[in-house]
């Protein structure tokens, strides 16, 4: 196994956009022979699936209160939150190895985590079921696992000093008025395994934690001898232009969700505003609406106002032309409100 250093410019990444598409880049693009390991800390987040629906994971006004990003995995697997208490590590494989890396048995990519673990001090964290570490029957870590052709990835979150308020929170959605056959999340009871350390571990930053895991699972006295990959600009130039084209777009991270069918945004002097839509026939039967330009309470407002109107200019604007809505958009923002939501497009 060899350390993959995802740093830019000699400095930490902890941009979770940056960090989440760096899995896809590893197994399509570059795709270095042999098991790779990635490891990184992101800034407060939320992660979903890529099968899964927000507002039936996410508290999303919670989220943009609090200046908490949300990130869509190339992926399966749960919503989670990551903060700067959280490492996530990654075991990046490509074709053959000289271990015993196999795609879809998690335990042979837990076993490496909880052995250093072990050395750490915390003797009692272990694999339950399939893909969770667990420790005092609470999780710490979940797995996921992603493959494209002979490349996959598989790794989890490692709670080391989570705000488990600000987790509970930003997981728990407003309401419960969105129901459907998307991927739900597996809610789980969660602990954090710094308290479990040993005495000496327990202060440490979690960049010192990451630096103390990774001797460990590497066996070695300094991290400089980890055989190591450098992303080059080279590498770091084909993921800028993946990031333009995919992962930093709003389409990818809140569009698209499973259980409606079409997507629009549109920005306005006040703020953006994001609808995702449900179309039946030629009338709107759900709506779910984000973005900054309107509150929650004016956000479930508009998302009732149009569920049950009919995709024609005449309904739509007898629906939109409501006071408290012209306190937010003008006249011509409203027609271009209503153009964009009868384009013929999904």
């Amino acid at each position: 196994m060899f350390l993959i250093d995802t740093s830019r410019n000699g400095k930490p990444v902890y941009d979770p956009i940056v960090n989440q598409s760096l899995d896809n880049y590893l197994i399509n693009d570059l795709k270095l022979p042999g098991h790779g390991l990635i490891m990184y800390i992101n800034e407060p987040s939320v992660i979903v699936g890529v099968n899964q629906n927000i507002f039936a994971e996410v508290n999303v006004p919670y989220l943009r209160e609090n200046d908490i990003k949300l990130v869509r995995r190339s992926s399966g697997g749960g919503a989670v939150y990551h903060d700067m208490g959280n490492l996530i590590f990654e075991n990046i494989v490509v074709g053959d190895t000289d271990d015993d890396a196999e795609w879809g048995n998690y335990s042979v990519f837990a076993q490496p985590i909880l052995d250093a673990l072990h050395e750490l001090g915390a003797t009692d964290a272990e694999l339950r079921g399939r893909s969770d570490l667990v420790v005092n029957d609470h999780k710490f870590t979940g797995m996921t696992m992603v493959k494209s052709g002979d490349a996959y990835a598989a790794g989890g979150t490692l709670m080391f000093d989570m705000n488990l308020d600000a987790a509970s929170q930003a997981l728990h959605p407003v309401e419960s008025r969105i129901n459907g056959k998307w991927v739900k999340s597996n809610r789980s009871n969660i602990e954090n395994i710094r308290l479990h350390l040993a005495p000496e571990y327990q202060n440490l930053s979690s960049e010192a934690f990451k630096e103390q895991l990774l001797l460990k699972l590497f066996h070695v006295e300094k991290l400089s001898d980890i055989e190591t990959y450098h992303l080059s600009d080279k590498d770091w130039q084909i993921i800028d232009e993946r990031l333009a084209e995919q992962y930093r777009t709003d389409d990818w991270n809140y569009g698209e969700n499973p259980g409606f069918n079409r997507y629009r945004f549109k920005e306005f002097a006040g703020g953006r505003l994001a609808l995702n839509l449900k179309v039946e026939g030629t009338t709107i039967t759900k709506v779910a609406v984000y973005g900054d330009l309107l509150d929650e309470k004016l956000a479930h407002k508009l998302e009732t106002q149009l569920t049950g109107a009919s995709l024609t200019a005449e309904d739509l604007s007898h629906r939109l032309s409501k006071r408290w809505l012209k306190k937010e958009l003008s006249d011509e923002e409203i027609t271009a409100l209503v153009a964009e939501l009868l384009i013929e497009k999904r």
